[in-house]
């Protein structure tokens, strides 16, 4: 399985990838890379707030490709499988003052 590290320095870059209305909650990354659907992934994702990452296991749920026309970056999306450590919750802990923003985000 495929590791990689992803960094949130702030909330506002967080809320643009984080992908709540998948069942256990995912994360989008921007990335060149060709992925496939499906595709098993370990994250190791440092929040904003936080001085330790987390790991969650993951599969690929979306992706963006290079040129998508709805002008958001090439990257994809990583469905948590695997969230022992409550990823998810932590994310919308720190994004409650954000729920019902109009800003975009980077999926849906």
């Amino acid at each position: 399985m495929e590791e990689l590290a992803l960094g949130f320095s702030d909330t506002k870059e967080l809320y643009r990838s984080y992908m709540p209305f998948l069942k256990n909650g995912g994360l989008f990354f921007r990335s060149a890379r060709h992925y496939r659907m499906g595709q098993s992934l370990a994250l190791t994702v440092t929040l904003p707030d936080a001085l330790e990452p987390i790991v969650v296991s993951g599969k690929v749920a979306w992706i963006s490709p290079l040129g998508a026309q709805s002008g958001n970056p090439a990257g994809v999306g990583v469905a948590f499988i695997d969230d022992k450590q409550g990823l998810s919750n932590r994310i919308e802990k720190l994004l409650t003052s954000m729920q019902g923003s109009l800003e975009p985000t980077y999926t849906l």
